[in-house]
């Protein structure tokens, strides 16, 4: 949620480096949004609150009127000024009821459109029409290791081997679901502990595994609602709701709380299923594990300091990026543009893995810096021993996806021979270095 006081000052924004307002029009521009909105937030928070002084002001006057009631009942004095006196103070309260109901009514429009609003763009945030207008900002390792043989994809090599069922799933489910047999599913659980073991270990997260149902309050911190709500699976005859990434129940772990600023900054490594309905994606990776309803993900989270949050994305992206180095499979970054961005985020980073079978990258990763804008809807601040209550920052990022990260392992282990070798910092987790 974007900061209406700043906005309607148009406070200078460190990370528009221009005015609240004059940064937030320029960024819902560049995301293909209606810069409108600004000024019609601003002047429906005007009407909210000259409903709200006009209120107090009738309250006032029928609290004076009351006072001069009790005193004439007390003196013993009746007739036709007390009568006068009494309607009065019955049409005061009946005006009071109508302009709080006003001001009620305002300020649920206020709060609706703020929660239907995305995040400001950080000025670092490249302009763009969509995902060819993101910047690569670094690759690493050798993606031309193939080149003598023509590589296939994660999918043939799974059915191959017999150690991925698609068919079996979609009689047991439906599409986009999944068996994982034999050595398929022995790398997926070596791949949850040994990423929760570096993040614990090397990168210093304190280990966290969530409730993988979360209610709509949750959703709405985050803000996955009331914008994608189509997005998520709801459980029959209850506001519960499976989740999509560990991101929603770890990030709403301190919701309504202020923590003490000497405890910042939190980092919490998070493993979890997530569910995912695809909406809008019919048609798209439709073979394979690319876009499943369920899967698995080792998730990254951070509260930190407003001036921390640059540096702490800088480090959770890094930490995401040392699991696939220590797992030899090429990637490239990139800062995502105005219009791939995602809705709550002012900056992001998505990892892309090299995967031979497509000859292309995918995404792996996306690690992104949300300001304090999941910490104004979720109510998430901090306090210094001698200041006022201040926001905090959220960063999240997956550390990895493991079900792409098997797509990788997969496709980039596999050698001219038909045999697929898993890399040496994985194989005491698994017990065996080859498919």
């Amino acid at each position: 949620m974007i900061d209406i006081k700043a906005l309607e000052k148009n406070e200078e924004n460190a990370f528009m480096k221009m005015g609240y307002a004059d940064g937030y029009r320029k960024s819902l521009e560049l995301r293909g949004a209606d810069p409108s909105a600004v000024d019609q937030l601003i002047e429906l928070n005007k009407k909210r609150k000259a409903h709200l002084t006009e209120a107090e002001a009738a309250k006032a006057k029928q609290n004076k009127t009351g006072g001069e009631i009790a005193k004439k009942k007390k003196a013993g004095e009746s007739g036709e000024d007390l009568l006068k006196l009494l309607e009065e103070m019955s049409s005061l309260s009946e005006k009071h009821k109508e302009l709080v109901q006003k001001a009620n009514e305002a300020d649920e429009e206020v709060t609706d459109l703020l929660l239907g609003l995305p995040n400001i763009l950080h000025f670092e945030t490249p302009a763009g029409k969509g995902e060819v207008d993101n910047k690569v900002v670094r690759e690493w390792g050798d993606n031309s290791l193939h080149k003598n043989f023509k590589a296939k994809e994660h999918w043939q090599l799974g059915e191959e081997k017999d150690i991925i069922d698609f068919d079996r799933a979609a009689k047991v489910t439906g599409a986009r679901f999944s068996f994982l047999k034999g050595k398929a599913a022995r790398i997926e659980r070596a791949l949850i502990q040994f990423m929760m073991d570096m993040h614990a270990d090397k990168h210093a997260y304190e280990e966290m595994i969530p409730p993988f149902i979360a209610n709509a309050d949750s959703y709405r911190g985050t803000g996955q609602f009331p914008k994608f709500k189509e997005d998520v699976f709801q459980l029959t005859g209850h506001e519960y709701y499976l989740i999509p990434t560990a991101e929603v129940p770890v990030t709403n772990y301190y919701r309504d709380e202020t923590l003490k600023a000497e405890d910042l900054p939190k980092s919490f490594v998070a493993y979890s299923p997530c569910f995912r309905s695809e909406a809008g994606s019919y048609g798209k990776d439709t073979k394979g594990l690319i876009r499943q309803h369920q899967f698995n993900k080792v998730e990254l989270v951070k509260f930190v300091r407003p001036e921390e949050s640059e540096a702490a994305h800088d480090e959770l992206t890094s930490h995401a990026e040392n699991v696939l180095q220590a797992l030899e499979l090429p990637y490239r970054a990139s800062v995502l543009c105005s219009k791939d961005i995602g809705f709550g985020a002012m900056k992001c980073f998505d990892l892309e893995v090299w995967l031979p079978g497509q000859n292309a990258y995918r995404e792996i990763s996306s690690c992104s810096n949300f300001g304090d804008f999941q910490a104004r809807r979720a109510n998430i601040r901090f306090k210094e021993a001698k200041g006022k209550p201040q926001f905090v920052h959220t960063l999240n990022g997956s550390g990895l996806a493991i079900g792409r990260t098997l797509i990788a392992l997969l496709e980039n282990g596999q050698q001219e021979d038909g045999t697929i070798k898993m890399p040496k910092a994985l194989q005491p987790y698994l017990g065996f270095d080859t498919i």
